[in-house]
């Protein structure tokens, strides 16, 4: 496939299951980069990845917040702690072996998929505002779970709201929504911060970022539209994506250490 187009494909692959399944796509973005762009290096599709997924973030934030109230002093303590791991984890990221980043980045594929398949727990939650009173509780768990979460989304250059959401939701016992809007604000700081680190080193292919992005909006855009009419069905949606995502990890995790023994 001609790159430019499937750039745009790629992105419209990434939004489309953001909109329909609300979470989950950017995971995609890394292999569609590598396999269906072709991209020729593991730490330029990171890189050029973490650009859209800042922006995507940063839609789908501003989207949130016109929606319902978000937990601003939560989010900000939470992506404050982890924009300084996001930053060493791109170092990290940059100085590993690109063959060997890929073969990481399909184990945590399959990570990501197994969570996905967890029940969600909705109910008994109180989610609790980032208070005077209950600083001292709060905030070690904001600013070490931020810390973690960030080093490794900034490592594999991915928004990270897999690991997000529940961090957020184990710091400050969060509802399930409110700790989904919240993590936007994370993924958004993660996002920019990697992004900021690879293309500081050249690791950005600014033409394929611009079309991924695009081809996301379009994408999102039919998500959305596709994610009212199969709302029933999202549960179900949501599984086959897990089980699709835990197949291309093993796919990805097994070319990049065959790649790197061949090597």
């Amino acid at each position: 496939m001609f790159a430019p187009v499937a750039a745009l494909a790629s992105g419209g692959v990434v939004g489309l299951v953001l909109g329909l399944i609300g979470g989950g796509g950017s995971i995609l973005a890394v292999p569609l980069l590598l396999y269906a762009v072709g991209m020729p290096s593991a730490h330029i599709a990171i890189g050029t990845a973490a650009v859209a997924v800042a922006v995507n973030a940063a839609a789908g934030l501003a989207l949130h917040a016109r929606k319902a109230p978000i937990r601003w002093p939560c989010a900000i303590v939470f992506s404050l702690a982890g924009v300084g791991g996001a930053f060493a984890g791109a170092a990290f990221g940059k100085a590993v072996d690109g063959q060997k980043l890929v073969a990481l980045f399909g184990v945590l594929m399959v990570v990501v998929g197994l969570m996905m398949l967890r029940p969600k727990d909705k109910g008994g939650r109180t989610s609790a505002w980032l208070t005077r009173e209950n600083a001292a509780h709060m905030l070690p768990r904001l600013v070490l779970l931020g810390a973690g979460v960030g080093l490794l989304s900034g490592f594999f250059g991915i928004g990270g709201g897999f690991l997000i959401v529940p961090g957020l939701i184990l710091a400050t016992d969060m509802k399930l929504e409110d700790a989904t809007s919240a993590s936007l604000v994370a993924v958004t700081a993660f996002g920019l911060s990697a992004a900021t680190s690879y293309a500081w080193s050249g690791l950005v292919d600014w033409n394929v970022a611009g079309l991924l992005i695009a081809g996301g909006v379009a994408g999102a855009l039919a998500g959305t539209k596709a994610n009212a009419i199969l709302a029933r069905r999202k549960g179900a949606l949501t599984m086959l994506f897990a089980v699709f995502v835990i197949l291309a990890g093993l796919y990805v995790g097994g070319r990049g250490l065959f790649d790197l023994l061949q090597g």
